[in-house]
């Protein structure tokens, strides 16, 4: 499936020396390129911290405005090769381009994924390096970091499977579903962050290698820590969450029919509901975002960051 979509006209493309960026106009007004540098944040006084993963992400605060810019990162043992180089493929293919107009359409389609507001690449021979900037999620914490100090209630698990389904459905294949990469947002909003390599398929067996690559995560964060902090009965809630999921797009009627559960999720219950119809292949280009420009994120009435009694 192709990842290029049309883009609306508050998207605009900047040429810059050795490379260019995109960014949306309505949000970033007239971006500059030393937004990607965090220096510039720093001797603003608008650095507000940071935290360090495979790369370093910054927290930016202006007086009306917060951001995420984060430099892109190679991981594994090419990272050893070059930290924060990659392959020059065309600029349709620069890894912070891809990712930018992911999300734009994600955030389009009322999906709960941080809106874009800036990419950029800057290019040096046959490599280029790249960077992004996002709006930052407020009032947000990542399911790892809460792991570790507590568990969460079952309804919690239960949004957030409710929440991956909505994107299997859609045909939203993340590339690294993992603990770090699931926020909990205010009391009972759960989003995905961090498309990087993200991409658009017909569902079928990705959507269980996301499941158990998600398990594996959870099992890696909690593996020496007290048993209430991840559990199996928390495992199946999320399971329970994902199976009866209605699979309806956001802004769709609520007889709108869900997609067949995956086998994963299937194969933990006989009695795991299915639908008559398999899901069709996404459309995620039109939009469905409600008049504030936030995205509907899936949410439960206990909130999910209280302690688990």
């Amino acid at each position: 499936m192709s990842r290029r979509w049309p883009l609306g006209s508050e998207v605009k493309r900047k040429d810059l020396t050795g490379g260019a960026m995109l960014y949306d106009a309505s949000r970033a007004g007239n971006a500059m390129p030393n937004w990607f540098d965090p220096k510039y944040w720093q001797e603003r006084g608008e650095l507000s911290g940071e935290a360090r993963g495979r790369g370093t992400v910054h927290f930016v605060r202006t007086a009306d405005k917060a951001f995420v810019l984060r430099h892109y990162h190679r991981g594994g043992l090419v990272a050893k090769i070059s930290r924060d180089r990659y392959i020059w493929r065309g600029e349709g293919e620069t890894r912070a381009f891809l990712e930018w107009q992911l999300l734009y359409h994600l955030h389009r389609a009322g999906l709960p994924v941080p809106t874009p507001v800036a990419a950029r690449y800057v290019r040096q021979g046959i490599t280029y390096t790249a960077d992004l900037i996002t709006e930052m999620l407020s009032d947000s914490v990542s399911l790892a970091s809460l792991l570790q100090v507590r568990g969460i209630p079952i309804l919690g698990w239960i949004t957030i499977g409710r929440c991956i389904r909505m994107f299997h459905d859609l045909g939203v294949c993340h590339a690294d579903l993992n603990a770090h990469n699931i926020m909990l947002v205010g009391d009972d909003s759960v989003y995905l962050v961090d498309f990087d390599r993200g991409r658009l398929m017909k569902p079928g067996m990705w959507c269980d290698g996301n499941l158990v690559r998600l398990r594996r995560s959870l099992e890696k964060i909690t593996y020496k820590l007290p048993p209430e902090h991840f559990s199996e009965a928390d495992w199946h809630g999320l399971l329970d969450g994902y199976r009866t999921a209605t699979g309806a797009r956001p802004g769709a009627n609520p007889g709108t029919s869900a997609a067949q559960p995956s086998p994963a999720a299937a194969s933990t219950t006989t009695s795991a509901p299915t639908s008559t119809s398999a899901a069709p292949a996404p459309a995620i280009a039109a939009p469905a975002t409600p008049a504030d420009g936030s995205p509907p994120a899936a949410a439960v009435s206990t909130p999910i960051t209280q302690p688990v009694s």
